[in-house]
């Protein structure tokens, strides 16, 4: 059992270090272009900085399921304590790997408490076009702190 073990340790270091190795070839050319290209591929499925930019704005909110390589975020409901008898429960997908507007969707649900029961309410088109501009401008300001941290 230790043999297997220290030999599955052996093939991983090896492994690394082969990667590492790669990892230094190449240019600093080819090395800028893949930095710029980071908001393209990533290893989560969809845009490394919407997805961040979302976690970081809904952070305040508990959250009911995360899928990020589907690109979506589920919350559970959210009661504001400025307003009693209101909550709000939201679903954001990033539907593109790439940083743009419209690879970001937002729906929102929102409850009032009336005799005793939690009854749906509409929700202001103002609020998911503020949140998608909270969460778009967020995401590209990432991008452009990976950037200049990246030169």
């Amino acid at each position: 059992m230790t043999r297997r073990f220290s030999s599955r340790l052996v093939v991983v270091a090896a492994t690394i270090g082969l990667l590492g190795t790669l990892g230094a070839c190449g240019s600093n050319k080819e090395r800028s272009k893949a930095d710029l290209a980071a908001s393209k591929v990533t290893t989560i499925g969809v845009n490394s900085y919407l997805w961040r930019a979302s976690l970081d704005t809904l952070s305040f909110m508990p959250l009911l399921q995360t899928d990020s390589n589907g690109g979506v975020i589920v919350t559970d409901w959210y009661a504001n304590p400025n307003a009693v008898g209101e909550r709000m429960k939201l679903t954001v997908s990033i539907v593109d790997q790439d940083l743009r507007a419209d690879a970001l969707r937002v729906a929102a649900s929102r409850q009032v408490m009336q005799n005793g029961q939690w009854v749906e309410a509409p929700v202001q088109a103002a609020t998911v076009q503020k949140l998608e501009e909270v969460i778009l401008t967020k995401a590209r300001d990432l991008r452009r702190l990976a950037i200049v941290e990246g030169k």
